[in-house]
């Protein structure tokens, strides 16, 4: 081999050393920032990773809105009809939030099994739900169209009596 195929070669197997180190180093950065879906059933199960971002879904179970008068402290039970989950929100709730609407939560499930929310995303209508959400009852058995139906009955219910919404605070 000649001196100048070897440097080429030299220079080929640093640029490939390179380009790996730099792809290895891009997914491990890109692994820490992935926020997987788990549904109620699934976090009770313990197949949700504790102390780490994931997104949660389901129904804003009916009565389980708790607001603390003194600051924007809200706390809430998401439900998917089999389990629920405990949720603890500090801010400013979406205008479409309220008892019996679907929501996808980000936040991080911690020991105590509540879940510390750093957003709250509300759907537009009660005929939606959350891909996630329907995707993760299909694999536990249930169909979402029967919670689309228990969604809206529970809607009707709670605009008859006048129950307060996000936007009215």
């Amino acid at each position: 081999m000649t001196p100048k195929r070897k440097q080429k070669l030299f220079v080929i197997l640093g640029l490939v050393s390179l380009t790996a180190i730099a792809v290895g180093l891009t997914l491990y950065a890109l692994r820490s920032n992935i926020n997987l879906f788990f549904s109620p059933v699934q976090i009770a199960q313990g197949d949700a990773p504790m102390e780490r971002q994931i997104r949660a879904g389901g129904m804003v179970k009916e009565g389980s809105v708790s607001r603390d008068s003194e600051s924007l402290d809200v706390e809430f039970t998401v439900t998917d009809y089999v389990d629920d989950l405990e949720v603890y929100y500090s801010g400013i709730l979406p205008d479409l939030f309220r008892e019996g609407q679907g929501v996808v939560v980000v936040g991080e499930l911690q020991a105590d099994g509540r879940l510390y929310a750093d957003k709250v995303l509300a759907r537009h209508d009660e005929n939606y739900m959350p891909p996630e959400v329907a995707q993760a009852l299909e694999e536990a058995g249930y169909s979402p169209s029967d919670f689309q139906a228990k969604a809206a009955e529970v809607g009707k219910r709670l605009e008859q009596q006048g129950t307060p919404q996000a936007s009215d605070y």
